[in-house]
């Protein structure tokens, strides 16, 4: 009852995964991923130890391919699970049990493994793969394309709950202290995909750096604009200059990687400011 696609970015050495299923909380089941080594996704009565054992066999230089065969070999119930793979040079696998419930299956392209069960039928991977193939951007970007792609052809039969996105690169996470570069998880949703989309370009909004052709002075209109949605939001009283203002609210709001220096302005931060509700302190 779940759908996964698993994809690397070679330029950007990204290694990742986008799964949805009619399942609670499958963020917190099907991904596995590490960066320098590889991707997994384990569903369809998923056994989790492949995830972990996965890892570490390609981390001893396994191929997607060898590692697969490693971890379903001895497995008495292997012909239940489904599970993809990429390894650290971009090689794809997949395997789906003859237990799967229909329709069950999967495909392997160029960086990339997609693969479900309880589908509507098989135009639902088809449509991840093609989508993946075919779309530009970063990885996270792709992945959640085909996800998308992937519920409009049919997706599950029994409909949608939960999704996830985990794309991991070296020191990628916060501060660059891990390398969980993007870990996003929607447990419960009528629109799953949907959200966790919306979810994601919040995610870029707090976390990924400025733009440089979108960082201005603070002049003219712009000016005008940022001292209007500071008093709208609580936090300009005429106490305080309008850097330590904006300086206020970028902190309060967890904008710290969109700050710059002092009257210049990232026009991303204005424009969220302008769709928001007044902020209540």
């Amino acid at each position: 009852m779940t759908y996964s696609i698993v994809g690397y970015d070679p330029e950007e050495k990204e290694w990742g995964i986008a799964v949805q299923s009619k399942f609670l909380g499958v963020g917190s089941v099907v991904p596995f991923a590490k960066a320098g080594v590889g991707a997994v996704a384990t569903q369809s009565y998923a056994n989790t130890t492949y995830g972990p054992q996965a890892l570490q066999l390609m981390e001893e230089g396994k191929t997607a391919e060898e590692a697969l065969d490693i971890i379903t070999k001895d497995d008495p119930e292997r012909h239940l699970r489904q599970v993809g793979l990429i390894d650290a040079w971009g090689h794809a696998a997949t395997f789906t049990g003859e237990g799967c419930y229909d329709w069950a299956g999967g495909v392997t392209g160029k960086h990339f493994a997609a693969q479900g069960n309880i589908l509507v039928d098989e135009n639902t991977v088809k449509a991840m793969a093609e989508t993946f193939e075919s779309t530009a951007g970063s990885l996270a970007e792709r992945l959640l394309h085909a996800l998308d792609a992937g519920q409009d052809a049919g997706g599950d039969s029994r409909g949608m709950q939960s999704a996830a996105l985990l794309v991991v690169k070296e020191k990628g996470g916060y501060g660059g202290f891990n390398d969980r570069y993007v870990d996003l998880r929607v447990d419960d949703h009528a629109s799953p995909i949907k959200e966790l989309k919306r979810i994601y370009l919040m995610h870029q909004l707090y976390f990924k750096e400025s733009d440089p052709g979108r960082v201005v002075l603070l002049e003219g209109e712009v000016r005008d604009d940022l001292e209007k949605e500071l008093k709208r939001h609580g936090y300009a009283d005429g106490s305080k200059s309008l850097h330590q203002a904006l300086k206020d609210y970028l902190h309060t709001e967890n904008f710290e990687m969109r700050e710059q220096e002092e009257n210049y302005i990232d026009l991303d931060v204005l424009d969220y400011m302008k769709k928001q509700g007044r902020y209540v302190r």
